[in-house]
């Protein structure tokens, strides 16, 4: 057990994510996430229940970071205590914010990346740059002096 908490070698093999990525420890939730990705680009899911296109913001901030939040619009007429004789017995489900900033891989474009939000879940479209061609193999001729 100790080995386990204080410098098992492979304690970094088990406990990191492939590819980086930083949460917010602040009263926002981390959002449930799916990271695919595809020969064109990378594609993700975030689980956003109850919220649509204007409750969530996503953008790129310095570093290629992608940063998604949410947060449900302010409640509406008769949902809060004492307003048309509502008495709230439960509230156990609470606001559904969330925040999440994801580090992005160097080889994509910031300027193409797309996102939708569908039955609860948002989809961001992070489109790859064009992979550089390579170059073909060639003879290079040897002589005798440069």
């Amino acid at each position: 057990m100790a080995d386990f908490l204080f410098g098992s070698p492979f304690r970094r093999l088990f406990h990191l994510r492939p590819f980086p990525a930083a949460e917010w420890s602040s009263s926002a939730a981390a959002a449930a996430m799916d990271w695919v990705e595809t020969p064109a680009s990378h594609v993700l899911r975030i689980n956003v229940p109850g919220l649509g296109k204007d409750d969530v913001k996503v953008q790129v901030e310095e570093g290629n970071v992608l940063t998604v939040r949410g947060a449900p619009p302010p409640a509406g007429k008769g949902e809060k205590d004492g307003e048309d004789g509502a008495v709230w017995h439960v509230a156990e489900r609470g606001k559904p914010e969330f925040a999440r900033a994801v580090a992005l891989p160097e080889n994509v474009r910031v300027d193409g990346i797309r996102a939708g939000v569908e039955n609860g879940v948002l989809t961001v479209v992070v489109p790859k740059e064009p992979a550089p061609a390579r170059p073909k193999p060639r003879p290079v001729p040897v002589h005798s002096k440069l």
